[in-house]
Parts: structure tokens; C-alpha cells; sequence
């Protein structure tokens, strides 16, 4: 025991180590015991909290640490909800959000003014500062259908944008009443207040993204990537509070500004999910835990008769809320049910308002108590909703969002039964380290997102060459590929093949494990001497961009064939500019690459634009279903002129061409002068030629997306 002396055990617990162990064990142990009752995990850790918190056991206090840890996590959330929105989807429905937005803050606003003023009997500005707080709303549920994988539903989308709305409302709405009911509102206050919110949300939309991409060209290590990144979250956050807005108005802001830059199966969104799941929301559920103390129960019948009425008319009026968005927007049940859940909670910006309103004294009683815009009625009152709008959320999302995920799921799964899907299996292709990571950041770009497998690097080696060190520098790049793809949380089957050459080894590999597609570096080479023989088959047997071994996997296979040549990060890409020949619907693998396309807008988020005759436009252009708004159709003829390109080029562009072999259905003569156009004309660009799948005229088949 002597060894033991040294550790203080007393309550509340002073030891670091001891502090940090005992959460962590909650995180850990909470989801593990609670999914087996059917309660919501984050449910669970707000219960943990209240448990283990200077109001229940004293196990721990609610000091400095968890408040910035709790901080770093509620920011993370709304940045988080910002970085996972599908932009496309967000700007189509962004007057969507806005009517929402209206609703959530409007409707809790009215009732919270008439139970204020004719209820409670407060004056009329603590009616209207009551009412914030009924309009105010926190994401607290949001990592329930992040994790269902429903995060880019339009029920979610419309909920996230409304939480914006409705919270900037109030806490302008707060601001205002404030001064006041201090009398500090002249003219001068509307334009200072009006000039700093403009100019906030102004420096974080347009100069964050500028900053983070010339950053993300710059810089490639990850641990410096994800650092930047969480340092531009508590920037936006506290520009945001410089503007007299909440921190969490900036965190999400800035999660839009760097949607595009982080795309949904890079590494580095693997990274700040990763780490925001595992400690910083906890640790936030955890510290609102800890405000919450039963025994505002029994303290007096004003504060159980306050946050009675607030509870009942909290609830009531965002559910008035959604269900007026449900019928506006024609939602299904299910989706009504999501933006109830994700409205209903009131943490971050209701206890900053009512600790505001507290602490304003507005005078003093004959007996020397201070008179309190808000009193410690209502702010006991409010420490009971929280638990109560925190339960009643995570429940209500947990019920909403899993009904969507099975539906979606059925869908799938019955869209599957009448058009089988063949499983991705993309092949790459190493054989250069400056390349390698670039390769497989396209690849994951090119399949569906969270697809955990799918993925093989392959190095092959001449076995007709003496070279010692050819096994070292094969597994280094092996390494390098499945790390890469590993950091994004897919497994990358590593392949090393000695073969009699490396055209051959490619080839039979894509048979051996049923290739969709293979992703391989673009062969840089000194350009075309007049007279070299051409090789039958392939406009662009010799040319540079594309050598011996390129050209001898395509004549010997024919699977769609990405060659790609990196200038800068993917990530950084801002538009792919995919010129498109006439006829192309005719070829067999028309509808596989454009799937493909499809993936690729869908996963980065950059704008794509294909430029193609009309003819072919017709069948580029979904038939049935939305449009994506990231997805443009350009009127393209200049095949006898593709320098022309060049005036049309713009920094951080990437230039594709759909190719096709020589007396193909879709082949046109300028075909073979593309790869001399690359070095000439584009070289300072990234590039792509696609080759699709192709069969013979006579089993060449129209196939209308």
C-alpha cells in the first residue's frame, strides 16, 4: 500500500490520470452496454455525465479541461455537419433550409413570448430573451445519422442549414435585447452589429478556401493537413465570436468553406471523423452531462413550474416545425421525424443565452437582490430541459434515421435483384513513389464511398532483369499504396508479380481477380520522331504520354483504363474538364465510365464539365432523376482543334479525354495527336485519358443514363 500513498484518491479526483481514465472507460463502455438496452449511445454519455459530475457521485468537476475538450467537441459537430453536406444538394435545397429555419425560430418564438408575458409573468423582455431560447437549437444528434450513413439526406440537409438559420436568429435576437434592456442600442449598434456579421461570414466563405487550397497544394504531410485543419475550426469559431455570433455559427461556416478541399474518401476526413467520434464529442456529451443536478427537482416549485412549461412548449413547437416543413416539402413521416430529432435539442446556444440573461442585473430590490433579466428560475429551469430536449432528440433521431437507413437499404439491395451490379475491383499500377498515392487517391475517387475493399496495387517485375534491390523498391511502393489507401479506411491488397514483362503481369492479373478497372500512371517520354513506326491498333502507341508497356495493355485488354498524370493534389482539383467524342454512347463501356464520373463528382465535390456534341450530350444528360448541380453539359465540336482547349483552361483545372482505339465507333483522328497536345499545350495541367470498354460495331449497343 506504501506504493499507493503517493496518489490522492480523494473526490472530486485531482489526478490527471485517473480523470482521463475514468472517461475514457465511460466512452468505451457506455455504447458497448446501452446498445443492448436499444438507448441511443449519446443518450448514455450525457446520463454518464450528470453520474459522474459535481452533481451526482463528485467524481469529477467540471474544471477547465472538460470545458475545453466539451468546447472542441460541440464545434466539432457543427463543423462536421458543414464538411459532410453534399454541396450540390445543399445549394438545391438551401431555400429549403431557409423556410425551415423560419419555421424553427418563428413558431418557438411566438409561444415562447405568450408563455413569458401571460404564463410566467415576466416582463417583456424577458418574455422575448425566454423565447430565444425556445428558437435556439443545438445538433447534439447529428453523429446518430452520421453514422447510419444517412448524413446527406435532404431531411438532414435541411435540418443542418435550419440549425444555422434559427441559431443566428436567436443569438442576434439575444444581442439585440440585451442592449436593450441595458440601453445601449442607438443607430450606431445596427450598423456595427449588421458590418461585423457581413464581414465575418464573408472572411470564412471566400477567404478560407483560398487559404486551405493553396495550404493542401503546399503541404502533403497528413499530421500537418489535419492540424491546419482543426486550427482553421477555432479560427472561424472565434472570428464568429468577434461578429457578437455564436462559435458554432463559425465552426459550421467553415466546415462549408473547406467542403469541397476534404473530399469524403480522402485520408484526411478519415482522420477528423476518426478522432472528433472517439474524443472530442464525447468528451462535449460528457461535460453536458455534468450540468445537469437532480435536485433542481425539488428546490422550489417556480423552477419545476418553469422548465415544465419550457419542456412542454419546446417540444410542441419544433415539432409544429417540422411538420410544417414535411408538408411544405412533401417529406415522408420518417424524414419529419430526423429534423424533429436534430431540432428538438437545446445545449450550446440556449445555455450561453440564459447564462447571458442571468447575469444581466438590471437593478436591485429594496432588500438588495439583484433584479436578473433572467432569474434562477428560469436558469435552473433550463438545466432540466436540456436533459429533457437531449432525451427526447436522440430518441426521436434514432427512430428516424435508422427507418430511413433499412428503406435505403431495401432499395439497394432491390435495385440490385433487377441490375446486378458487378463488385469494383480496381487495379493499380506502381511503379513510381511520386506517383503512387496520387493513383490511389483517384481510385478511391472512382468507387462508391465507405466501400472498404475493392482496391489492388500491384508492382511487377521483369524476371528476365538482374537488379538486387527490385524486391526492396517493390515492397516500399506496395507499402506506400496500401497505407495510403489504409488512411481511408480501405483495405488494399498488395500484388507482386515477376513476370516476363510488365505489360504481361498487368494483363494477367485484371483476369486472375476479375478487374473493373485499372488506374496506372501516365509514362512521360521525349515527344514523336517523324518516321518511328505506329503500332497497329492504338492511335497513341508512341507518342509521349504513353509508351511501350501502356500501349500493350490496352491492345491486350479490354477493361476501362484511367491514365492519369498528376500536376497537384486531387484534392485541389476545382474542375475536370472531360472532352467527350461524338459517338461514344455507341461503345460498350459507355455507361461504366460515366458511372465512374458520377462517383467522381459525387466524392470530391469539384465541378465537372463534359464537353461533347449535342448528339452526345442527349445521352450524357441523366434521363429520370435530378440533375447534380456540380455536373455541366458544354456543346463541344473543336476535335480538329483541341489546342483550342487551352484559352478555356484555368488554374487548378484537370483535363480528361474519353479515348477510343483506332476504327472504333468513337475514334477520330485528332486521337492520335493528344498525347503531343499534353506535353505541348496542357503540360502545367493534370490529365486523364480514359479508355473505355469497346467491342465491335456489330455488338456496340445505345445505352441511355
Amino acid at each position: 500500500m506504501l506504493l499507493l500513498a503517493h496518489i490522492d484518491f480523494s473526490l472530486p479526483l485531482e489526478d490527471p490520470i485517473l480523470k482521463f481514465l475514468l472517461i475514457l472507460v465511460i466512452i468505451l463502455a457506455a455504447p458497448l452496454l446501452l446498445n443492448k438496452l436499444k438507448i441511443p449511445y449519446l443518450l448514455g454519455l450525457i446520463i454518464a455525465g450528470a453520474v459522474i459530475g459535481p452533481h451526482g457521485l463528485n467524481l469529477v468537476l467540471r474544471d477547465s479541461s472538460i470545458i475545453l475538450s466539451g468546447t472542441a467537441g460541440l464545434l466539432y459537430i457543427m463543423f462536421l455537419s458543414g464538411l459532410d453536406m453534399d454541396m450540390s444538394d445543399f445549394r438545391h435545397n438551401s431555400w429549403r433550409s431557409l423556410v425551415f429555419g423560419l419555421y424553427t425560430f418563428c413558431v418557438p418564438l411566438l409561444l415562447g413570448i405568450l408563455a413569458g408575458y401571460y404564463i410566467l409573468g415576466f416582463s417583456i423582455y424577458s418574455s422575448i430573451l425566454l423565447a430565444g431560447l425556445f428558437a435556439s437549437q443545438t445538433l447534439i444528434a447529428y453523429p446518430i445519422v452520421s453514422k447510419l450513413g444517412i448524413a446527406r439526406d435532404k431531411a438532414v440537409t435541411i435540418a443542418v442549414g435550419g440549425t444555422v438559420i434559427t441559431d443566428t436568429l436567436a443569438l442576434l435576437l439575444l444581442t439585440v435585447i440585451v442592449g436593450m434592456a441595458t440601453g445601449n442600442v442607438d443607430n450606431l449598434f445596427w450598423w456595427r452589429l449588421a458590418g461585423s456579421v457581413v464581414l465575418c461570414i464573408a472572411i470564412i466563405v471566400l477567404i478560407f478556401p483560398i487559404i486551405a487550397h493553396w495550404f493542401f497544394k503546399l503541404v502533403s504531410d497528413n499530421i500537418s493537413q489535419y492540424i491546419f485543419v482543426l486550427a482553421m475550426v477555432f479560427l472561424g469559431s472565434f472570428l464568429a465570436q468577434l461578429a457578437g455570433l455564436e462559435p458554432i455559427i463559425g465552426a459550421f461556416l467553415t466546415g462549408i468553406a473547406l467542403n469541397r478541399l476534404i473530399p469524403r474518401t480522402s485520408p484526411l476526413m478519415n482522420r477528423i471523423e476518426f478522432v472528433g467520434n472517439a474524443i472530442f464529442i464525447p468528451f462535449f456529451l460528457i461535460g453536458v452531462g455534468m450540468l445537469i443536478d437532480y435536485r433542481a427537482f425539488f428546490r422550489d416549485w417556480e423552477s419545476l413550474e418553469v422548465a415544465a412549461v419550457m419542456i412542454v412548449l419546446i417540444t410542441a413547437a419544433k415539432f409544429i416545425a417540422a411538420w410544417l416543413t414535411q408538408k411544405s416539402f412533401r417529406l415522408s413521416p420518417d424524414q419529419r421525424t430526423v429534423i424533429f430529432g436534430l431540432s428538438s435539442a437545446h445545449v450550446a446556444a440556449t445555455l450561453a443565452a440564459v447564462m447571458v440573461g442571468y447575469n444581466v442585473i438590471l437593478g436591485h430590490t429594496p432588500d438588495g437582490e439583484p433584479i436578473r433579466l433572467l432569474n434562477e428560475s428560469v436558469l435552473n429551469g433550463t438545466i432540466l430541459m436540456i436533459l429533457a430536449t437531449c432525451t427526447v432528440s436522440t430518441f426521436a433521431t434514432q427512430r428516424g434515421a435508422h427507418n430511413i437507413a433499412v428503406r435505403q437499404a431495401h432499395l439497394t439491395a432491390s435495385s440490385d435483384e433487377k441490375t446486378p451490379k458487378q463488385e469494383d475491383h480496381i487495379l493499380i499500377p506502381v511503379a513510381n513513389d511520386q506517383t503512387v498515392e496520387e493513383l490511389v487517391a483517384l481510385s478511391t475517387m472512382l468507387k462508391r464511398a465507405k466501400e472498404p475493399n475493392g482496391l489492388y496495387a500491384l508492382h511487377a517485375i521483369d524476371n528476365q532483369v538482374e537488379d538486387p534491390n527490385a524486391d526492396k523498391r517493390a515492397r516500399k511502393l506496395l507499402d506506400t499504396a496500401a497505407t495510403t489507401a489504409a488512411a481511408s479506411d480501405i483495405y488494399l491488397q498488395e500484388l507482386l508479380r515477376y513476370d516476363v514483362n510488365i505489360s504481361n503481369a498487368i494483363v494477367s492479373v485484371s483476369r486472375e481477380r476479375n478487374i473493373t478497372d485499372i488506374v496506372m500512371g501516365m509514362h512521360r517520354t521525349i515527344p514523336t520522331v517523324p518516321g518511328l513506326p505506329v503500332i497497329p491498333g492504338i492511335p497513341v502507341a508512341s507518342g509521349p504520354g504513353i509508351g511501350k508497356m501502356t500501349t500493350d495493355v490496352l491492345m491486350q485488354s479490354n477493361i476501362t483504363t484511367f491514365i492519369y498524370h498528376p500536376v497537384q493534389p486531387l484534392n485541389t482539383i476545382k474542375r475536370h474538364l472531360i472532352v467527350v467524342p461524338e459517338k461514344a454512347e455507341q461503345e460498350a463501356g459507355f455507361q461504366l465510365w460515366l458511372r465512374r464520373i458520377s462517383l467522381l463528382a459525387e466524392n470530391s465535390g469539384a465541378r465537372i464539365s463534359l464537353l461533347a456534341p449535342e448528339s452526345t450530350l442527349a445521352y450524357l444528360r441523366p434521363r429520370g432523376r435530378k440533375r447534380p448541380a456540380n455536373i455541366d453539359y458544354v456543346p463541344f465540336t473543336q476535335w480538329d482543334d483541341l489546342p483550342s482547349l487551352e484559352h478555356d483552361m484555368r488554374d487548378d483545372d484537370c483535363l480528361w479525354f474519353v479515348m477510343s482505339r483506332r476504327d472504333r465507333v468513337s475514334y477520330h483522328p485528332s486521337m492520335s495527336r493528344i498525347p503531343a497536345y499534353l506535353e505541348h499545350h496542357f503540360a502545367d495541367y493534370s490529365s486523364i485519358l480514359l479508355y473505355p470498354v469497346q467491342a465491335g460495331d456489330t455488338e456496340s449497343r445505345y445505352i441511355r443514363v
